[in-house]
């Protein structure tokens, strides 16, 4: 399936705000991958912009063949391949001051390891709802995937990628972004 295309330009959304308590009123954390609830969490306390869906990034392999499996890599190679399902979360952004600051900060991020991180828009987000972005980790030959098949060094950095994507996340969404609602 394919999920990325490049960042489109925000427009005016006079839906909006119903649209924003539709999703939140329909957010249940309990199905949210645990590693990044307080994330998901943290966007939904703030007004500019609201979380569509999300996936901490899952590494099927061997025995670890649960495709919600959100233990990390074994500090050793293994053998054979590893699926890869995407990590990223989708937003839809208000168009304001302070949407537009949301999008820096993601952009921020993707740019410290572009080979892995990407911040733009999925297309058939967009379909739905305007103003939606997506910031993922996926090796940047494969962003348009939403999995790939690929071998234990690449998914360690890959794994790398997204540990650091959502440490970043979160200390500037649930700490840092708090003043800005």
């Amino acid at each position: 399936m394919e999920t990325y295309v490049e960042l489109k330009k925000l427009v005016q959304d006079p839906d909006y705000t119903d649209r924003r308590k539709k999703y939140l009123n329909s957010l249940d954390l309990n199905v949210i991958d645990k590693p990044i609830r307080k994330i998901i969490e943290c966007f939904g306390n703030l007004e500019s912009c609201f979380t569509m869906q999300s996936c901490f990034g899952h590494f099927i392999y061997g025995e670890e063949n649960d495709i919600h499996n959100i233990k990390p890599l074994p500090n050793r190679e293994i053998p054979g391949s590893i699926e890869y399902r995407i990590a990223y979360i989708a937003l839809c952004i208000q168009n304001s001051e302070k949407g537009q600051e949301i999008v820096r900060m993601l952009k921020n991020i993707a740019n410290k390891n572009p080979v892995y991180i990407q911040f733009g828009t999925a297309e058939w987000f967009w379909e739905r709802s305007v103003n939606s972005v997506v910031i993922q980790v996926e090796p940047e030959c494969f962003k348009s995937l939403d999995k790939i098949v690929t071998n234990y060094h690449e998914a360690a950095k890959i794994q790398k990628a997204r540990d650091m994507l959502f440490e970043e996340i979160e200390s500037l969404v649930c700490i840092n972004m708090q003043g800005i609602r």
